[in-house]
C-alpha cells in the first residue's frame, strides 16, 4: 500500500472513530425517532441530492437493512443520474422543487423523513425539511455542522438544514470533503464523506432495529438474496408490511 492510500485510510478511520464517539447521542436520539416512527405503523423515507444521496441509497432494499426505509426520489438530483451531471446541483438549487416532490409523494403526517446533505446550505435540502416539518412529519438531518460555521446559506432565509430538523446527526467533515494534499496536485483530494455517512447510516438503522427488538416488536429486516432462502424471507416481509414499502410499486 502506498504511503498515501495509507493516510487516506487513516483520515477516514480518524474520521469515523469521531463520530463513533462525539454523536452517539445524535445516534441515539435518531435511532429512537425511527424506532418510534416504525412501532406507531408509520412509513420511513430517506433522501439526499448529489452524492449525499448515496448513503440515502445505502439503506434502502438493502440486505440486512430494515424493509421499510423507501427513498425520496427527486428527479434528476440522484446522485449523478443525469446528463450533464452539473444539471443535479442545480437543481438543488430551485426552489419549490421540494414542496412539489415531498407532497406528490406517499408522505404524510406521523412519518420520518431522514435528510442527508453534506453542506446543508442550498434551498433543496432546506426546503425539503421546511416542508417535511409542515406535513407533520419527524425530520433526521445528517450533516456536517461545520459548514454552517464556515460557509453561507444559499436559502434565502439564510438558515442551513440543521436549523429544520428534530434530530441532527453530525458528519463531522470539514468544508470541501477533502482529506489530502499533496505538491503538485493544485486542489485537495480524497473526499471521506460518503464513507463515514453510510456508515452514521447504518449505526442509525442497526440501533433502532435494536431498540424495536427491545420494546418487544419484531423488526422487519431484510436478509441477502445470494444466501439460501433469502428470497423466501424477504417475500414474507414484503407482503407483511406492502402497505409501507414503495420501493416495490
Amino acid at each position: 500500500m502506498t504511503d498515501l492510500a495509507a493516510t487516506y485510510f487513516d483520515a477516514a478511520i480518524a474520521l469515523l472513530r469521531r463520530v463513533r464517539d462525539e454523536e452517539s447521542a445524535g445516534i441515539e436520539a435518531a435511532a429512537a425517532a425511527l424506532a418510534d416512527t416504525v412501532a406507531a405503523g408509520g412509513r420511513v423515507f430517506a433522501y439526499g441530492a448529489g452524492h449525499s444521496a448515496l448513503p440515502a441509497q445505502d439503506v434502502v432494499y438493502r440486505a440486512g437493512g430494515l424493509a421499510l426505509v423507501n427513498l425520496l426520489a427527486v428527479p434528476g438530483a440522484v446522485g449523478v443520474d443525469v446528463v450533464p451531471a452539473t444539471l443535479g446541483s442545480a437543481l438543488e438549487q430551485v426552489g419549490g422543487l421540494a414542496r412539489v416532490v415531498l407532497r406528490s409523494s406517499p408522505a404524510r403526517a406521523g412519518d420520518l423523513l431522514v435528510i442527508i446533505s453534506l453542506s446543508g446550505r442550498n434551498p433543496l435540502p432546506v426546503e425539503m425539511a421546511q416542508e417535511a416539518k409542515a406535513l407533520g412529519m419527524t425530520v433526521i438531518g445528517v450533516t456536517s455542522v461545520a459548514y454552517a460555521k464556515e460557509t453561507h446559506s444559499r436559502h434565502a432565509s439564510g438558515t442551513f438544514l440543521k436549523d429544520h430538523c428534530d434530530v441532527v446527526v453530525d458528519s463531522k467533515i470539514a468544508p470541501g470533503d477533502a482529506e489530502l494534499s499533496v505538491p503538485g496536485i493544485p486542489a485537495p483530494f480524497g473526499p471521506a464523506s460518503t464513507v463515514v455517512t453510510s456508515a452514521l447510516m447504518q449505526a442509525v438503522v442497526a440501533t433502532a432495529a435494536a431498540d424495536l427488538a427491545e420494546r418487544g416488536v419484531t423488526p422487519p429486516m431484510l436478509r441477502s438474496g445470494n444466501v439460501d432462502g433469502g428470497h423466501e424471507w424477504n417475500a414474507k416481509v414484503f407482503e407483511e408490511y406492502a402497505d409501507r414499502i414503495f420501493y416495490r410499486r
